[in-house]
């Protein structure tokens, strides 16, 4: 008795994923007429993080549907915005995202972001125990069950990947208000409390300070500044024209700068 065959064709978002031969029109795909569809799905290498709807001849079915042979199967991306249901919307990075991660921060966005290579059992757990969405370019991670939420992150330029996630995600921003060293909350600061983490220079030059409150950081605008601001200019300009009318960005904080 010859093994189930379906016919399976990817949406061209999901063609990065899928060998050359299955990325045009519907492939033939054997199945051993027990496993999911969801597993078959993953078995031909596209991570579940990224597979929106699965339509079977026309009808959406879940993942755990056991295809049958002769069915038609349309893998479907995920639908923007993406809604993660259970927990507050935070994320977990790996160490290739160091500067994705900086830039969440600065947009207020709870960004937890692994500096060394803790490896992929590690950042699961992690991304289950803390219930954040990992983002990462490592598609094996993102095949790992333990995930609590996964994407992955399609461009290598920092300015594609931002606008990408927060085009997905829609996270609330709120500028100026993390560290973008370790993602603790600013407070606004005395020049007094901060003096002892300053230089001369800067001590004479700059009077109106910021500090986190986990890792003690102090921050001010310094020359860098305006290149902040247009990123947080051009972030905050995307997510309103994306937002409905009477749902305003929120306003950003005093900027501050280390």
């Amino acid at each position: 008795m010859s093994a189930p065959e379906i016919h399976v064709e990817f949406a061209p978002e999901l063609a990065l994923f899928v060998p050359q031969g299955r990325r045009l029109g519907a492939t033939p795909v054997t199945t051993d007429g027990t496993s999911s569809l969801g597993h078959v799905v993953e078995s031909l290498g596209v991570p579940l993080t990224e597979v929106g709807a699965l339509r079977v001849d026309g009808h959406e079915v879940p993942r755990s549907y056991v295809p049958t042979p002769g069915d038609t199967v349309d893998v479907l991306p995920v639908a923007r915005p993406q809604q993660v249901p259970g927990a507050p919307l935070r994320f977990l990075l790996d160490v290739h995202l160091g500067t994705l991660a900086r830039r969440l921060r600065l947009l207020g966005v709870d960004t937890a972001y692994e500096s060394t290579d803790i490896g992929d059992p590690a950042l699961a757990t992690r991304s289950a125990t803390e219930k954040r969405v990992m983002l990462s370019r490592d598609r094996g991670l993102l095949h790992r069950r333990e995930l609590w939420a996964g994407a992955f992150v399609y461009s290598t330029r920092p300015e594609d990947q931002l606008r990408d996630i927060l085009d997905r995600f829609r996270p609330e921003l709120r500028p100026w208000t993390r560290c973008t060293a370790c993602n603790g909350l600013l407070r606004e600061a005395t020049k007094e409390q901060v003096a002892d983490r300053l230089e001369h220079g800067t001590e004479r030059s700059y009077d109106v300070f910021a500090q986190c409150q986990e890792c003690g950081r102090p921050y001010w605008k310094g020359a860098h500044h305006e290149q902040l601001e247009a990123i947080v200019a051009n972030a905050l300009a995307e997510a309103g024209s994306k937002n409905p009318p009477n749902r305003p960005t929120p306003p950003a904080t005093p900027p501050r700068r280390s």
